[in-house]
């Protein structure tokens, strides 16, 4: 009912075609952690891999899914000094420094757009 936004249509597509596969924990009472997270829904996180540059540096490429102008933020619970937008073969953009905040990186997305994140971590 209501819109694919609405619907959910995108989540559920991820949720059929890569399904979570459950790992026993050595310990039941693990806390619970996550990477990365994204504070709109119109926000996909497609990517998280190693950067070419080292294994200091971490790629992550995030696209707006449903047709619109969003601002997001994403945050992470690595350790990042520095993030800084690049091109698809990681080269970082000139003038695409992005600044740590507390609340984590604000992207700006327009229709559809893809963006791709160099994050280098505090060793």
């Amino acid at each position: 009912a209501g819109s694919f936004q609405e619907a959910g249509v995108i989540q559920q597509a991820y949720n059929l075609n890569f399904p979570l596969h459950m790992v026993p924990a050595s310990c039941a009472q693990c806390p619970a952690w996550s990477a990365f997270s994204v504070s709109s829904p119109a926000i996909v996180l497609e990517t998280v891999k190693q950067a070419g540059a080292g294994p200091e540096a971490v790629v992550v490429r995030l696209y707006e899914a449903y047709g619109s102008t969003v601002t997001a933020w994403l945050q992470t619970s690595l350790p990042i000094k520095e993030a800084m937008l690049c091109d698809l073969l990681e080269r970082p953009l000139e003038g695409g420094h992005l600044p740590l905040e507390k609340r984590g990186l604000k992207l700006s997305f327009t229709p559809f757009r893809v963006l791709s994140i160099l994050l280098l971590q505090s060793c």
